[in-house]
Parts: C-alpha cells; sequence; structure tokens
C-alpha cells in the first residue's frame, strides 16, 4: 500500500496548470460548501501546542480534523515570527498528514505552506461576501507579508474591487506588496494607517504583532460599514483589533472555542458574539441584515479548513496525474512477523 506525496514541486505545478484563479476559486467554494454543511459532520478540535524559540517567541501546533468513518487530517504547524528576516524562510511553515480513519493508515503527505495562505484568505472571502457591501471597492491591508497575498487574491475573486491601500510597519514588505500582487491589475497604495481605516470597505489585519503589542488597527475612523477580517490573533493575548470596535460590531468567528482562547474574541465573553461562519453559510439572512454596520471576522484558522484544502489539492493533483506514490509504513505480509521485509 503507498502513500500520495505532493511535494513543493508538484503543488506548483498544479497551480501553474490549473491557473491561481482556478485554485483559488476551488478552495473558496469548497469551504464555502464545507461551512454551509456544518463541516459534514466532522470532528474539529481547538488547535494544541506549545511556546518554543528564544524567550518562546515561537510556537508550534497541531491541528486535527476527523470525519469518522472516512480520515483524518493533521497539520503540523510552526509560527517563528523571526523567520523572514533571520532565516528568509517564512513565518508560518506546516505540513499536512492523511490518515484512514478505519485502518489508521497514512494516506498523503503534503506542504502546509500554501494550502494555508490560500484557505485562510478564501476563508475570509467566504465571510466577507456574507458581511462586507457586495459592492465593496476599496481594501485595506495593515500588515504586507505572505498571508496579505492571498487575502488579496481571494478578496478579489468575490467583489469589484478598485484599490488596495497597505500600510506595514516594515517599509521593505510595503515597497514589494504592488510587484506581489501585480497579477491582480489593481492600483496599489502605501498609505499611514488612519488614511486606510477612513478609506477601507473591507480591512484585513494580517501582521506578526507580539503578544501584548497590541492593536493595529486603531479603530477610530472606520467606515460604519466596514468589515474587519481580523486574521493575525493566534496566541493568548495576541491581538489586532481594538476592544471598543469589537463591542460595537458584529462580530463572528471561524472556532468559537479557539477564537475565545486565543483570537480577537479573547477580549470579549462568549454572549458578545454572534452566530458563528458555519451557521452565517447555513443562513446567510444572519448575516444579510448586518452589512450596512460595522462587523468583524475573527479568523483563526482551524482544522476543518486545512481538511478542506488538502482534498482540493488531491483532487488536482490526481485530476492532473501529479504525485509521488511510495511505501513508507512498514506493512509486511505476515501482519504477525515485524522482520517480514519481503
Amino acid at each position: 500500500m503507498e502513500t500520495v506525496i505532493l511535494t513543493r514541486q508538484h503543488i506548483a505545478k498544479i497551480v501553474e496548470e490549473k491557473g491561481l484563479d482556478h485554485f483559488m476559486d476551488r478552495m473558496i467554494a469548497r469551504l464555502g460548501e464545507a461551512f454551509r454543511e456544518g463541516g459534514y459532520g466532522g470532528i474539529t478540535p481547538a488547535r494544541d501546542g506549545f511556546l518554543r524559540g528564544p524567550a518562546d517567541t515561537a510556537i508550534l501546533e497541531w491541528m486535527p480534523h476527523h470525519r469518522p468513518g472516512d480520515s483524518i487530517t493533521i497539520k503540523t504547524v510552526g509560527y517563528t515570527p523571526s523567520n523572514p528576516q533571520d532565516h528568509r524562510l517564512p513565518t508560518i511553515i506546516g505540513t499536512m498528514t492523511r490518515y484512514d480513519d478505519v485502518t489508521g493508515r497514512l494516506l498523503a503527505v503534503c506542504d502546509g505552506i500554501l494550502p494555508t495562505a490560500v484557505r485562510t484568505g478564501a476563508a475570509a472571502a467566504v465571510a466577507s461576501r456574507l458581511l462586507a457591501r457586495p459592492d465593496s471597492r476599496v481594501l485595506g491591508l495593515v500588515g504586507a507579508g505572505a498571508q496579505a497575498v492571498t487575502q488579496a487574491h481571494a478578496l478579489s475573486r468575490v467583489f469589484p474591487l478598485e484599490r488596495i491601500l497597505v500600510h506595514d510597519i516594515e517599509p521593505a514588505h510595503e515597497r514589494t506588496f504592488a510587484e506581489r500582487v501585480e497579477f491582480l491589475g489593481l492600483d496599489v497604495e502605501v498609505v499611514p494607517v488612519a488614511v486606510l481605516e477612513a478609506a477601507a470597505d473591507i480591512i484585513c489585519t494580517v501582521t506578526s504583532v507580539g503578544v501584548g503589542a497590541g492593536p493595529v488597527l486603531p479603530g477610530v475612523r472606520l467606515q460604519p460599514h466596514a468589515h474587519v477580517n481580523a486574521i493575525g490573533a493566534d496566541l493568548i493575548g495576541k491581538f489586532e483589533v481594538p476592544l471598543h470596535v469589537l463591542k460595537s460590531a458584529f462580530v463572528t468567528t471561524d472556532h468559537r472555542g479557539q477564537a475565545l482562547r486565543e483570537g480577537e474574541s479573547q477580549q470579549l465573553v462568549e454572549s458578545d458574539l454572534g452566530p458563528d461562519l458555519m451557521d452565517l453559510c447555513a443562513d446567510p439572512s444572519l448575516a444579510e441584515r448586518h452589512r450596512d454596520g460595522l462587523t468583524v471576522f475573527d479568523s483563526t484558522g482551524f482544522a476543518l479548513e486545512d481538511h478542506i484544502a488538502f482534498d482540493v489539492l488531491l483532487e488536482l493533483a490526481g485530476d492532473a496525474g501529479i504525485g509521488d506514490y511510495v511505501r513508507i509504513e512498514h506493512l509486511p505480509e505476515d501482519a504477525l512477523d515485524p522482520y517480514a521485509f519481503a
């Protein structure tokens, strides 16, 4: 029995053959479907992990999703804010594995970096399509790193965007952002955060702000109808959006328990939250009534999204005949003889 391995080169070939837009559109569609169907009956506990690195500034997490009777997906992800500057590596590095739920056999392994970035952008597109005005034309990005690229891409697929306003405390990130999203064909302008806040219909906060160093969004000049996708909070004590904004907004989460523990919602109590994203997808009328007011999507990212992203990659790989098939596990013909290597 063989395990499918999708390497970096395989995923690059899939994206090149199908196109960036097809890849993103498929991810948005499949995530929206999964949310509408309540995760297809799957079980997704909150992620767990441990602090690591100098002064516990980084974290290693594991994110499991269980579809009973079918499969289990587990993503291991390392979050290391110093990576881009110190090692020229992405802030988020991860791998995904898929197991058969009946036998426990390893079915597939693939990169988790690109799927994480794409599914996070896709989830924001799903939430924004429900909560932001359909005619939203100005996107504001607080943070211009890797995740900002897929946020802009995903939102450009579901809104008639005309301009992107970007702000980052790292001048180099601001300078290179327009080039990185040139494929979108949109005007990009670097602006102070106050200008961004006052002009944007949709704002995404996508930063590596440290624990206790937030918020990154002042929240004093927001348009009355602004929708905020808060992406960066993923640790206790780390947040990007000020409490007064959350208190005055309709707030939805992707994973309620996880968001209350380590997302923007850690600043709130459960009764402050509206229906979660699955509920809104199942009944869009719950969201539509809030479109003319301030709304926030507290996106902590959870393993159902990874499971769906893995599904999409495996489907595209299968269609294209891409992937390596190897025997990783020792599965002897005589299951009682561990030394049977035939």
